[in-house]
Protein backbone atom coordinates (compact mmCIF):
# COMPACT_ATOMS: atom_id res chain seq x y z
CA UNK A 1 0.00 0.00 0.00
CA UNK A 2 1.75 3.00 -1.23
CA UNK A 3 0.71 6.70 0.53
CA UNK A 4 2.08 10.45 -1.04
CA UNK A 5 4.91 11.99 0.48
CA UNK A 6 3.41 13.90 3.65
CA UNK A 7 5.40 16.37 5.76
CA UNK A 8 4.73 15.89 9.96
CA UNK A 9 3.21 18.76 9.89
CA UNK A 10 0.25 18.51 7.78
CA UNK A 11 -1.08 14.92 7.42
CA UNK A 12 -3.47 14.54 5.09
CA UNK A 13 -5.97 12.13 4.25
CA UNK A 14 -5.11 10.77 0.97
CA UNK A 15 -5.20 6.70 0.09
CA UNK A 16 -4.75 4.88 -2.41
CA UNK A 17 -8.14 4.74 -4.57
CA UNK A 18 -9.74 1.81 -2.90
CA UNK A 19 -10.13 4.05 0.37
CA UNK A 20 -10.35 7.62 -1.03
CA UNK A 21 -13.96 7.02 -2.61
CA UNK A 22 -15.02 6.58 1.24
CA UNK A 23 -16.52 10.50 2.43
CA UNK A 24 -16.01 11.48 6.10
CA UNK A 25 -19.34 12.17 7.06
CA UNK A 26 -19.41 15.39 9.37
CA UNK A 27 -22.92 16.64 10.81
CA UNK A 28 -22.71 20.31 12.26
CA UNK A 29 -25.10 22.40 14.20
CA UNK A 30 -23.26 25.12 13.30
CA UNK A 31 -21.01 26.34 10.61
CA UNK A 32 -17.15 27.08 12.12
CA UNK A 33 -14.93 29.71 11.06
CA UNK A 34 -11.73 28.99 10.17
CA UNK A 35 -10.79 32.28 10.18
CA UNK A 36 -11.03 32.29 14.41
CA UNK A 37 -7.29 33.30 15.93
CA UNK A 38 -5.74 30.64 18.34
CA UNK A 39 -4.47 32.41 21.62
CA UNK A 40 -0.85 31.80 22.62
CA UNK A 41 -0.21 29.58 25.64
CA UNK A 42 -3.47 28.82 26.06
CA UNK A 43 -4.06 26.34 29.07
CA UNK A 44 -4.94 22.99 28.72
CA UNK A 45 -6.62 20.46 30.69
CA UNK A 46 -7.64 16.46 29.92
CA UNK A 47 -10.17 15.04 32.24
CA UNK A 48 -9.89 11.47 31.38
CA UNK A 49 -12.53 8.86 32.18
CA UNK A 50 -12.11 5.35 33.18
CA UNK A 51 -14.40 2.54 31.54
CA UNK A 52 -16.97 5.49 30.32
CA UNK A 53 -18.43 4.60 27.03
CA UNK A 54 -19.64 6.03 24.31
CA UNK A 55 -22.79 5.73 24.94
CA UNK A 56 -22.55 7.00 28.24
CA UNK A 57 -22.68 10.47 27.86
CA UNK A 58 -26.53 12.16 27.28
CA UNK A 59 -24.75 14.07 24.23
CA UNK A 60 -23.97 10.68 22.42
CA UNK A 61 -27.40 9.10 23.13
CA UNK A 62 -27.98 8.18 26.62
CA UNK A 63 -31.27 8.34 27.82
CA UNK A 64 -30.96 6.33 31.22
CA UNK A 65 -27.29 8.31 32.75
CA UNK A 66 -27.74 11.96 32.89
CA UNK A 67 -24.52 14.04 31.95
CA UNK A 68 -25.85 17.39 31.74
CA UNK A 69 -22.45 18.99 32.57
CA UNK A 70 -20.70 17.17 29.35
CA UNK A 71 -23.97 17.56 27.49
CA UNK A 72 -23.45 21.31 27.86
CA UNK A 73 -19.87 21.23 26.86
CA UNK A 74 -20.18 19.56 23.70
CA UNK A 75 -23.74 22.29 23.29
CA UNK A 76 -21.12 25.57 23.69
CA UNK A 77 -17.88 23.14 22.00
CA UNK A 78 -17.26 20.12 19.91
CA UNK A 79 -18.00 16.61 20.07
CA UNK A 80 -16.71 14.19 17.85
CA UNK A 81 -18.19 10.83 17.23
CA UNK A 82 -14.90 9.26 15.51
CA UNK A 83 -12.82 9.46 18.28
CA UNK A 84 -11.01 6.63 19.88
CA UNK A 85 -8.39 5.52 22.60
CA UNK A 86 -5.61 3.58 21.10
CA UNK A 87 -6.31 0.45 23.57
CA UNK A 88 -9.19 -1.00 25.36
CA UNK A 89 -7.96 -0.75 28.97
CA UNK A 90 -6.11 1.96 30.61
CA UNK A 91 -2.60 1.22 30.87
CA UNK A 92 -1.74 0.86 27.48
CA UNK A 93 -4.26 4.31 26.57
CA UNK A 94 -2.92 6.00 29.05
CA UNK A 95 0.87 5.34 27.52
CA UNK A 96 -0.27 6.46 23.98
CA UNK A 97 -1.37 9.59 25.59
CA UNK A 98 1.57 10.40 26.93
CA UNK A 99 4.17 9.34 24.41
CA UNK A 100 2.80 9.70 21.26
CA UNK A 101 3.48 6.34 20.57
CA UNK A 102 1.17 2.73 20.27
CA UNK A 103 1.60 0.76 23.23
CA UNK A 104 2.08 -2.22 21.11
CA UNK A 105 5.56 -1.14 20.48
CA UNK A 106 6.41 -1.67 23.96
CA UNK A 107 5.83 -4.94 25.65
CA UNK A 108 5.71 -3.84 29.19
CA UNK A 109 2.76 -1.47 28.30
CA UNK A 110 -0.02 -3.83 29.37
CA UNK A 111 -2.13 -3.80 32.52
CA UNK A 112 0.29 -3.33 35.26
CA UNK A 113 0.19 -4.31 38.81
CA UNK A 114 0.44 -1.95 41.68
CA UNK A 115 3.98 -2.49 42.28
CA UNK A 116 5.42 -2.69 38.91
CA UNK A 117 8.07 -0.18 37.95
CA UNK A 118 7.86 3.10 36.05
CA UNK A 119 6.66 2.12 32.53
CA UNK A 120 7.79 5.33 30.55
CA UNK A 121 11.47 6.22 30.54
CA UNK A 122 12.16 8.86 32.41
CA UNK A 123 14.97 10.12 29.49
CA UNK A 124 12.57 10.03 27.20
CA UNK A 125 10.51 12.53 25.38
CA UNK A 126 6.80 12.91 26.25
CA UNK A 127 4.24 15.42 26.14
CA UNK A 128 4.26 16.68 29.89
CA UNK A 129 8.22 17.46 29.41
CA UNK A 130 7.02 19.36 26.16
CA UNK A 131 4.67 21.67 27.77
CA UNK A 132 7.30 21.97 31.26
CA UNK A 133 10.08 22.73 28.42
CA UNK A 134 7.71 25.61 26.66
CA UNK A 135 7.18 27.26 30.24
CA UNK A 136 4.26 25.47 31.58
CA UNK A 137 3.35 24.73 34.89
CA UNK A 138 2.46 20.90 34.67
CA UNK A 139 0.12 19.09 37.10
CA UNK A 140 -1.36 15.12 37.61
CA UNK A 141 -3.98 14.66 40.00
CA UNK A 142 -5.95 11.31 39.83
CA UNK A 143 -5.22 7.77 38.69
CA UNK A 144 -1.72 6.69 37.27
CA UNK A 145 -1.56 3.27 36.67
CA UNK A 146 1.87 3.58 34.67
CA UNK A 147 4.42 1.84 37.27
CA UNK A 148 6.34 3.41 39.81
CA UNK A 149 10.18 2.99 40.88
CA UNK A 150 12.61 0.75 39.35
CA UNK A 151 11.07 -2.67 41.02
CA UNK A 152 10.64 -3.63 44.47
CA UNK A 153 9.02 -0.62 45.81
CA UNK A 154 9.73 0.50 49.52
CA UNK A 155 6.40 2.71 49.92
CA UNK A 156 7.38 4.10 53.49
CA UNK A 157 10.17 5.64 51.83
CA UNK A 158 11.18 7.99 48.53
CA UNK A 159 9.22 6.39 45.44
CA UNK A 160 10.59 7.24 42.04
CA UNK A 161 11.12 7.88 39.40
CA UNK A 162 7.54 9.06 38.71
CA UNK A 163 5.48 11.65 37.32
CA UNK A 164 7.84 14.06 38.50
CA UNK A 165 10.81 12.22 36.69
CA UNK A 166 8.38 12.84 33.58
CA UNK A 167 7.97 16.44 33.60
CA UNK A 168 5.22 16.96 35.87
CA UNK A 169 6.00 19.58 38.45
CA UNK A 170 3.25 18.25 40.71
CA UNK A 171 1.91 15.34 41.12
CA UNK A 172 -1.09 13.89 43.67
CA UNK A 173 -1.85 10.24 42.26
CA UNK A 174 -3.62 7.07 42.81
CA UNK A 175 -0.84 4.84 41.66
CA UNK A 176 -2.39 1.86 40.31
CA UNK A 177 -6.29 1.07 39.93
CA UNK A 178 -8.47 1.77 42.85
CA UNK A 179 -9.44 -1.99 42.79
CA UNK A 180 -5.24 -2.70 43.62
CA UNK A 181 -3.37 -2.26 46.21
CA UNK A 182 -2.05 -0.25 48.18
CA UNK A 183 -4.92 2.09 48.72
CA UNK A 184 -3.07 5.14 49.54
CA UNK A 185 -2.20 8.40 47.72
CA UNK A 186 1.23 9.00 46.74
CA UNK A 187 1.95 13.28 47.21
CA UNK A 188 5.26 13.67 44.93
CA UNK A 189 7.38 11.00 45.78
CA UNK A 190 5.68 10.12 49.41
CA UNK A 191 2.72 8.02 50.47
CA UNK A 192 0.20 10.72 51.50
CA UNK A 193 -0.60 10.86 55.44
CA UNK A 194 1.84 7.97 56.42
CA UNK A 195 2.58 7.23 59.65
CA UNK A 196 6.05 6.09 60.04
CA UNK A 197 5.11 4.01 63.52
CA UNK A 198 2.77 2.14 61.37
CA UNK A 199 4.64 0.99 57.78
CA UNK A 200 2.97 -0.16 54.33
CA UNK A 201 3.88 -3.66 53.48
CA UNK A 202 2.01 -4.80 50.10
CA UNK A 203 2.63 -7.93 48.27
CA UNK A 204 1.43 -9.25 44.96
CA UNK A 205 1.68 -12.67 45.81
CA UNK A 206 1.08 -14.33 49.02
CA UNK A 207 -0.93 -12.73 51.94
CA UNK A 208 -0.01 -11.70 55.32
CA UNK A 209 -0.25 -13.47 58.12
CA UNK A 210 -3.35 -12.70 60.23
CA UNK A 211 -4.83 -10.11 57.77
CA UNK A 212 -8.41 -10.80 56.41
CA UNK A 213 -9.09 -11.09 52.66
CA UNK A 214 -12.53 -11.58 50.50
CA UNK A 215 -11.72 -15.02 50.61
CA UNK A 216 -11.42 -15.67 54.21
CA UNK A 217 -13.74 -12.63 55.44
CA UNK A 218 -16.48 -12.21 52.89
CA UNK A 219 -18.96 -10.99 56.00
CA UNK A 220 -16.42 -8.35 55.84
CA UNK A 221 -17.70 -6.92 52.33
CA UNK A 222 -19.97 -4.45 50.69
CA UNK A 223 -20.30 -7.23 47.74
CA UNK A 224 -18.97 -10.43 46.67
CA UNK A 225 -15.61 -10.40 44.19
CA UNK A 226 -14.07 -13.01 41.94
CA UNK A 227 -10.62 -14.80 43.20
CA UNK A 228 -8.60 -12.22 41.21
CA UNK A 229 -10.31 -8.78 43.72
CA UNK A 230 -10.46 -11.10 47.15
CA UNK A 231 -7.61 -9.96 48.48
CA UNK A 232 -6.79 -7.32 51.27
CA UNK A 233 -10.18 -5.61 52.55
CA UNK A 234 -10.42 -2.06 52.39
CA UNK A 235 -13.78 0.41 53.01
CA UNK A 236 -15.36 -2.98 53.10
CA UNK A 237 -14.38 -3.96 49.42
CA UNK A 238 -12.12 -6.75 48.08
CA UNK A 239 -8.93 -5.34 45.90
CA UNK A 240 -6.76 -6.95 43.93
CA UNK A 241 -3.10 -7.63 45.87
CA UNK A 242 -2.45 -7.93 49.86
CA UNK A 243 -1.40 -5.16 52.18
CA UNK A 244 -0.63 -4.50 55.52
CA UNK A 245 -0.40 -1.52 57.83
CA UNK A 246 -0.46 2.02 56.67
CA UNK A 247 -3.62 2.86 57.93
CA UNK A 248 -3.51 6.27 58.49
CA UNK A 249 -2.91 6.53 54.73
CA UNK A 250 -5.93 4.68 53.29
CA UNK A 251 -7.97 7.03 50.86
CA UNK A 252 -11.44 7.02 51.49
CA UNK A 253 -13.41 5.73 48.58
CA UNK A 254 -16.37 7.82 48.49
CA UNK A 255 -14.45 11.02 49.01
CA UNK A 256 -12.02 10.58 46.46
CA UNK A 257 -13.71 12.63 43.68
CA UNK A 258 -13.68 15.05 46.54
CA UNK A 259 -10.09 15.58 47.29
CA UNK A 260 -9.25 15.42 43.51
CA UNK A 261 -11.18 18.51 42.86
CA UNK A 262 -9.94 20.42 45.97
CA UNK A 263 -6.14 19.80 44.77
CA UNK A 264 -7.18 20.85 41.02
CA UNK A 265 -9.31 23.86 42.23
CA UNK A 266 -6.04 24.81 44.32
CA UNK A 267 -3.93 24.32 41.59
CA UNK A 268 -5.37 25.88 38.81
CA UNK A 269 -6.09 28.52 41.46
CA UNK A 270 -2.32 28.79 42.13
CA UNK A 271 -1.34 29.38 38.17
CA UNK A 272 -4.23 31.74 36.74
CA UNK A 273 -2.11 33.98 35.87
CA UNK A 274 0.50 32.00 33.90
CA UNK A 275 -0.12 28.92 31.83
CA UNK A 276 -0.70 25.36 32.94
CA UNK A 277 -1.34 21.78 31.70
CA UNK A 278 -3.13 19.50 34.00
CA UNK A 279 -3.72 15.85 33.60
CA UNK A 280 -7.24 15.33 35.68
CA UNK A 281 -7.49 11.46 35.41
CA UNK A 282 -10.48 10.11 37.08
CA UNK A 283 -11.45 6.67 38.45
CA UNK A 284 -14.97 6.87 37.26
CA UNK A 285 -16.55 4.56 36.48
CA UNK A 286 -13.86 1.51 37.07
CA UNK A 287 -14.55 -0.87 40.01
CA UNK A 288 -15.26 -0.82 42.87
CA UNK A 289 -17.77 1.92 42.42
CA UNK A 290 -18.37 3.65 44.94
CA UNK A 291 -19.62 7.07 44.89
CA UNK A 292 -20.58 9.68 47.00
CA UNK A 293 -23.52 9.50 49.03
CA UNK A 294 -24.45 12.31 47.15
CA UNK A 295 -24.42 10.36 44.09
CA UNK A 296 -25.98 7.37 45.60
CA UNK A 297 -29.89 6.66 43.11
CA UNK A 298 -28.98 9.61 40.77
CA UNK A 299 -29.29 7.50 38.06
CA UNK A 300 -31.52 4.32 37.36
CA UNK A 301 -28.58 2.05 36.42
CA UNK A 302 -27.27 1.68 39.73
CA UNK A 303 -23.82 2.04 40.69
CA UNK A 304 -22.21 1.91 37.36
CA UNK A 305 -24.44 5.00 36.21
CA UNK A 306 -24.50 6.81 40.09
CA UNK A 307 -20.35 6.84 39.29
CA UNK A 308 -20.73 8.59 35.78
CA UNK A 309 -23.21 11.12 37.00
CA UNK A 310 -20.35 12.02 39.85
CA UNK A 311 -18.19 11.99 36.95
CA UNK A 312 -19.80 14.43 35.20
CA UNK A 313 -20.29 16.65 38.03
CA UNK A 314 -16.74 16.82 38.32
CA UNK A 315 -16.02 17.98 35.31
CA UNK A 316 -18.84 20.38 35.89
CA UNK A 317 -17.32 22.06 38.63
CA UNK A 318 -13.89 22.63 36.47
CA UNK A 319 -15.74 24.85 34.44
CA UNK A 320 -17.29 26.56 37.37
CA UNK A 321 -13.33 27.46 38.62
CA UNK A 322 -12.69 28.28 35.50
CA UNK A 323 -15.74 30.86 34.86
CA UNK A 324 -14.71 32.01 38.47
CA UNK A 325 -11.36 32.91 37.56
CA UNK A 326 -12.34 34.55 34.49
CA UNK A 327 -10.01 32.27 32.52
CA UNK A 328 -12.42 29.86 30.88
CA UNK A 329 -11.52 31.53 27.44
CA UNK A 330 -7.87 31.21 27.93
CA UNK A 331 -8.18 27.45 28.83
CA UNK A 332 -8.30 24.55 26.13
CA UNK A 333 -10.62 21.77 27.59
CA UNK A 334 -10.40 18.11 26.73
CA UNK A 335 -12.92 15.47 28.24
CA UNK A 336 -12.47 11.57 27.20
CA UNK A 337 -12.29 7.93 28.17
CA UNK A 338 -9.49 5.53 28.54
CA UNK A 339 -11.23 2.92 26.62
CA UNK A 340 -14.66 1.52 26.12
CA UNK A 341 -17.18 0.43 29.42
CA UNK A 342 -17.91 -2.63 31.29
CA UNK A 343 -20.52 -3.73 33.57
CA UNK A 344 -18.87 -6.97 35.26
CA UNK A 345 -15.23 -6.49 36.17
CA UNK A 346 -15.05 -8.93 39.02
CA UNK A 347 -17.41 -7.38 41.70
CA UNK A 348 -20.76 -8.28 42.22
CA UNK A 349 -21.74 -4.93 42.54
CA UNK A 350 -25.74 -5.14 40.89
CA UNK A 351 -23.75 -3.52 37.41
CA UNK A 352 -25.80 -6.08 35.22
CA UNK A 353 -29.02 -6.52 37.01
CA UNK A 354 -29.81 -2.74 37.68
CA UNK A 355 -28.64 -1.68 33.91
CA UNK A 356 -31.76 -1.75 32.67
CA UNK A 357 -31.01 -2.36 29.08
CA UNK A 358 -28.54 0.80 28.92
CA UNK A 359 -26.78 0.56 25.68
CA UNK A 360 -23.28 1.77 27.43
CA UNK A 361 -21.20 1.51 23.89
CA UNK A 362 -24.03 3.10 22.40
CA UNK A 363 -24.47 1.64 18.88
CA UNK A 364 -21.66 -0.59 18.76
CA UNK A 365 -20.46 -4.28 19.62
CA UNK A 366 -18.37 -4.87 22.65
CA UNK A 367 -16.49 -2.87 25.43
CA UNK A 368 -13.26 -3.07 27.83
CA UNK A 369 -10.80 -5.82 26.39
CA UNK A 370 -11.81 -6.76 22.95
CA UNK A 371 -11.07 -4.94 19.59
CA UNK A 372 -14.66 -4.00 18.19
CA UNK A 373 -15.58 -0.15 17.93
CA UNK A 374 -16.87 -0.13 21.44
CA UNK A 375 -13.90 -0.88 22.86
CA UNK A 376 -11.83 2.34 21.93
CA UNK A 377 -14.51 4.70 20.36
CA UNK A 378 -15.06 7.07 23.40
CA UNK A 379 -16.83 9.98 23.59
CA UNK A 380 -14.20 13.52 23.08
CA UNK A 381 -15.61 16.69 23.72
CA UNK A 382 -13.42 20.00 23.06
CA UNK A 383 -14.14 23.21 24.42
CA UNK A 384 -12.41 26.56 24.61
CA UNK A 385 -14.78 29.59 23.84
CA UNK A 386 -13.63 31.94 20.92
CA UNK A 387 -11.73 29.15 19.37
CA UNK A 388 -13.83 25.51 19.10
CA UNK A 389 -17.09 27.21 17.59
CA UNK A 390 -20.25 25.81 19.41
CA UNK A 391 -22.25 22.90 18.46
CA UNK A 392 -19.96 20.95 15.98
CA UNK A 393 -20.45 17.69 15.80
CA UNK A 394 -17.68 15.95 13.75
CA UNK A 395 -16.88 12.69 12.07
CA UNK A 396 -13.41 12.88 11.43
CA UNK A 397 -11.23 10.32 12.53
CA UNK A 398 -8.82 11.17 15.94
CA UNK A 399 -6.86 9.14 17.58
CA UNK A 400 -5.91 10.12 21.42
CA UNK A 401 -2.21 9.27 20.40
CA UNK A 402 -2.46 12.35 18.43
CA UNK A 403 -2.43 14.42 21.26
CA UNK A 404 1.22 15.27 21.55
CA UNK A 405 1.56 16.22 17.66
CA UNK A 406 -1.51 18.31 18.11
CA UNK A 407 -0.51 19.65 21.29
CA UNK A 408 3.12 20.40 19.78
CA UNK A 409 2.14 22.62 16.99
CA UNK A 410 -0.36 23.99 19.19
CA UNK A 411 2.79 25.07 21.61
CA UNK A 412 5.23 25.74 17.93
CA UNK A 413 7.32 22.64 18.91
CA UNK A 414 8.48 20.69 15.94
CA UNK A 415 8.87 17.20 16.49
CA UNK A 416 11.18 15.04 15.41
CA UNK A 417 10.43 11.86 13.62
CA UNK A 418 11.78 9.83 16.61
CA UNK A 419 9.41 12.10 18.95
CA UNK A 420 5.74 10.94 18.59
CA UNK A 421 6.19 8.44 16.15
CA UNK A 422 2.43 7.73 16.08
CA UNK A 423 1.18 11.10 16.07
CA UNK A 424 -0.41 13.07 13.70
CA UNK A 425 -1.22 16.83 13.98
CA UNK A 426 -4.47 17.25 13.72
CA UNK A 427 -5.00 20.55 15.48
CA UNK A 428 -6.96 21.99 13.18
CA UNK A 429 -9.36 18.30 13.79
CA UNK A 430 -9.27 18.98 17.19
CA UNK A 431 -10.68 22.43 17.28
CA UNK A 432 -13.12 21.74 14.78
CA UNK A 433 -11.29 24.03 11.89
CA UNK A 434 -11.17 20.83 9.45
CA UNK A 435 -12.58 17.57 9.35
CA UNK A 436 -9.32 15.96 7.30
CA UNK A 437 -8.63 13.63 9.77
CA UNK A 438 -6.57 10.50 10.10
CA UNK A 439 -6.29 7.77 7.18
CA UNK A 440 -6.44 5.11 9.62
CA UNK A 441 -6.99 4.37 13.18
CA UNK A 442 -5.07 1.24 15.14
CA UNK A 443 -7.20 -0.55 17.85
CA UNK A 444 -6.28 -2.50 20.74
CA UNK A 445 -7.81 -5.16 22.85
CA UNK A 446 -6.24 -6.74 25.83
CA UNK A 447 -2.91 -8.10 24.89
CA UNK A 448 -0.44 -6.46 22.53
CA UNK A 449 -1.76 -8.96 20.03
CA UNK A 450 -5.61 -8.47 19.44
CA UNK A 451 -5.72 -5.39 17.41
CA UNK A 452 -7.97 -3.70 15.05
CA UNK A 453 -7.73 -1.50 12.02
CA UNK A 454 -10.06 0.95 10.70
CA UNK A 455 -9.71 2.74 7.23
CA UNK A 456 -12.76 4.50 5.99
CA UNK A 457 -15.77 2.75 6.73
CA UNK A 458 -14.17 -1.11 6.28
CA UNK A 459 -13.07 -2.72 9.84
CA UNK A 460 -10.43 -5.66 10.01
CA UNK A 461 -9.98 -7.68 12.81
CA UNK A 462 -7.22 -10.03 11.42
CA UNK A 463 -6.44 -12.92 13.34
CA UNK A 464 -8.21 -12.11 16.78
CA UNK A 465 -5.42 -13.24 19.98
CA UNK A 466 -7.40 -12.58 22.53
CA UNK A 467 -5.80 -13.42 25.93
CA UNK A 468 -7.24 -16.27 27.95
CA UNK A 469 -8.03 -14.83 30.65
CA UNK A 470 -10.92 -12.21 29.17
CA UNK A 471 -14.31 -13.55 29.55
CA UNK A 472 -17.18 -12.91 27.76
CA UNK A 473 -19.13 -12.30 30.32
CA UNK A 474 -17.26 -9.42 30.95
CA UNK A 475 -19.01 -7.31 28.50
CA UNK A 476 -22.52 -9.17 27.93
CA UNK A 477 -24.53 -6.01 28.20
CA UNK A 478 -22.53 -3.21 26.64
CA UNK A 479 -25.30 -2.78 23.95
CA UNK A 480 -28.07 -5.32 22.72
CA UNK A 481 -25.77 -7.49 20.15
CA UNK A 482 -23.96 -10.13 21.66
CA UNK A 483 -20.33 -10.27 21.93
CA UNK A 484 -18.94 -13.78 21.86
CA UNK A 485 -15.18 -14.83 21.74
CA UNK A 486 -14.03 -14.32 18.11
CA UNK A 487 -12.30 -17.75 16.51
CA UNK A 488 -8.77 -17.33 16.21
CA UNK A 489 -6.64 -17.57 12.96
CA UNK A 490 -10.23 -16.10 11.03
CA UNK A 491 -10.00 -12.97 9.49
CA UNK A 492 -12.75 -10.24 10.40
CA UNK A 493 -14.09 -7.37 7.81
CA UNK A 494 -16.78 -5.18 8.54
CA UNK A 495 -18.35 -2.03 6.92
CA UNK A 496 -18.98 0.27 9.80
CA UNK A 497 -21.54 2.46 7.39
CA UNK A 498 -23.95 -0.46 6.46
CA UNK A 499 -22.97 -2.75 10.24
CA UNK A 500 -21.85 -0.49 12.75
CA UNK A 501 -22.24 -3.45 15.27
CA UNK A 502 -19.83 -5.43 13.64
CA UNK A 503 -22.45 -8.04 13.47
CA UNK A 504 -21.82 -9.69 9.51
CA UNK A 505 -18.10 -11.05 8.83
CA UNK A 506 -17.67 -9.76 4.89
CA UNK A 507 -14.45 -11.13 4.64
CA UNK A 508 -14.88 -13.56 1.66
CA UNK A 509 -17.07 -11.25 -0.32
CA UNK A 510 -14.12 -8.55 -0.30
CA UNK A 511 -10.87 -10.68 -0.50
CA UNK A 512 -9.24 -7.46 -2.25
CA UNK A 513 -10.02 -5.17 0.23
CA UNK A 514 -8.94 -7.89 2.63
CA UNK A 515 -5.44 -7.84 0.91
CA UNK A 516 -4.97 -3.90 1.05
CA UNK A 517 -5.97 -3.43 4.63
CA UNK A 518 -3.33 -6.90 5.75
CA UNK A 519 -0.56 -4.86 3.95
CA UNK A 520 -1.16 -1.72 5.84
CA UNK A 521 -1.53 -3.67 8.73
CA UNK A 522 1.42 -5.73 8.64
CA UNK A 523 3.38 -2.32 7.86
CA UNK A 524 2.18 -0.07 11.44
CA UNK A 525 3.42 -3.45 13.22
CA UNK A 526 7.14 -3.33 11.48
CA UNK A 527 7.20 0.23 10.80
CA UNK A 528 5.24 3.47 12.54
CA UNK A 529 2.11 5.75 11.63
CA UNK A 530 5.05 8.84 10.89
CA UNK A 531 7.12 6.69 8.93
CA UNK A 532 4.26 5.27 7.00
CA UNK A 533 2.60 8.78 6.48
CA UNK A 534 5.63 10.30 4.81
CA UNK A 535 6.74 7.55 2.54
CA UNK A 536 9.62 6.37 3.82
Amino acid sequence: MMYNKLTRKSISNRLIPLFSVMAIALFMFTACSDDTSIPDRPNVIIIYADDIGFGDVGAYGSELISTPYMDEMARTGMMMTSSYATASTCTPSRYSILTGEYAFRNERAQILDGDAPLLIDPDGFNIVRMFQETGYRTSIIGKWHLGLGEGEIDWNTAIKPGPLELGFDESFIVPTTTDRVPTVYVNGHYVENLDPDDPLFVNYRENFEGEPTGLTHPELLRYLADNQHSGSIHDGVSRIGFQKGGASAMWDDEEMSMKFLELAEEFINENKENPFFLFFPLHQNHVPRMPNEKFLGSSITGLRGDHTVEFDWTVGQIFRILDELGIRENTLVIVSSDNGPIFDDGYDDGAIENAHGHPASGPFRGGKYTAFEGATRVPFIVNWPGVVQPGIVSDAKFSQVDLMASFASLLGVELSDEEGIDSLDLLEVMLGKSFDGRPHILQQGAGTEHLGLRVGDWKLIPNPRVPNWVNPKHNARENPISTPMLNRNTIYLFNLADDPGETTNIAEQHPEVVEEMMALYDRILSENDITILNGR
